[in-house]
């Protein structure tokens, strides 16, 4: 069968384009290549997945015009192209072109795919707001343009499933890291300071944030259960994550351990709209998907690591 990944080139949709590849499915990833972050990052991704003969389109999806260069004939849909994260070097038309226009964009080319049998959102537990602790079936409360436009993205496929125009359904993922994180999220960028003797920009006060680190091998595993499971998820939203509740400041104290090393510190003002907390209710992931994520912190840190140090020193 045939899948189509957005994002492929970034760091969970690489992560799932190379496992649908190792289960048999023939897969096509899109990306930008946006300049976000350090773009070398993705073109390493994206040579390691050329290399496992997955083919990756560099297309915008902003452009409704440049959809017109991929195939009809995918099987599954994964949407992971977004603008990422709160960023004060993100304006508004940022977030609205890549998560909302893109969508949409990307929706309506779905559509003429005859054989599409799911599309798969992928969201965020930014949707929920400051605290991210609650079932699906809570109303959404976002505090920030990336929780807003995820939340209007998110909408726009469950509108189309509501119609019966498309069978698709979201996935709320929590704090996700592992290898290929990105540079400018909490781990990859403590790890990067402690090798290269820099101070971490520390938000003030966010040390004791609590957030459920989700190593990214768990979250592509409730993925492919969804998948497998497909049939029986059209409309619905579910959340992707570990029950773990870590701080901030214990992810730091973590690293410091693994590295031997005691990393500095430079405190900088509160960034507005930040989460204080998030702990995944995934009761509904369990009863659908048969979900359990059983790699700890320490445990997914140590593979971090592991390929910072292959690919960076």
């Amino acid at each position: 069968m045939n899948v189509l990944v957005t994002g492929a080139a970034g760091f969970i949709g690489s992560h799932m384009s190379e496992r649908l590849k190792e289960n048999g499915f023939q897969v096509t990833g899109i990306d930008n290549f946006s300049d976000y972050y350090d773009v070398s990052l993705k073109n390493l991704n994206a040579k390691t997945l050329r290399d496992k003969e997955i083919s990756i389109l560099d297309l915008d999806l902003r452009d409704k015009s440049q959809l017109l260069k991929v195939s009809t004939d995918f099987d599954f849909i994964f949407h992971f192209a977004a603008q990422p994260g709160i960023s004060v070097t993100s304006s508004f038309e940022d977030y609205l072109s890549n998560n909302v226009i893109a969508t949409q964009n990307l929706i309506e080319f779905a559509k003429t795919n005859t054989n599409l049998k799911h599309f798969f959102n992928i969201g965020t537990s930014s949707i929920y707001g400051l605290e991210a602790t609650f079932p699906e079936s809570v109303a959404p409360n976002p505090a920030s343009h990336y929780g807003v436009t995820k939340l209007a993205a998110e909408q726009l496929v469950l509108a189309e499933s509501r119609v019966e125009k498309l069978k698709g359904s979201s996935y709320r993922l929590y704090s996700v890291y592992g290898p290929r994180e990105r540079p400018d999220k909490l781990y990859t960028k403590l790890i990067s300071c402690a090798y290269n003797n820099k101070a971490f920009p520390l938000f003030m006060g966010s040390e004791k944030h609590l957030r459920s680190f989700t190593y990214v091998g768990d979250i592509i595993d409730g993925l492919m259960s969804a998948l497998k499971n497909h049939d029986k998820l059209v409309g619905e939203i579910i959340n992707i994550g570990t029950e773990e509740e870590r701080s901030t400041q214990e992810g730091i104290d973590l690293v410091e351990e693994l590295l031997n090393t005691k990393i500095k510190l430079e405190i900088k003002p509160q960034r507005p709209s930040d989460q204080w907390r998030t702990l995944a209710n995934i009761d509904k992931a369990k009863e659908l998907l048969n979900y359990n994520p059983t790699t700890t912190l320490k445990e997914g840190l140590k593979l971090q690591i592991d390929w910072y140090r292959s690919n960076f020193l």
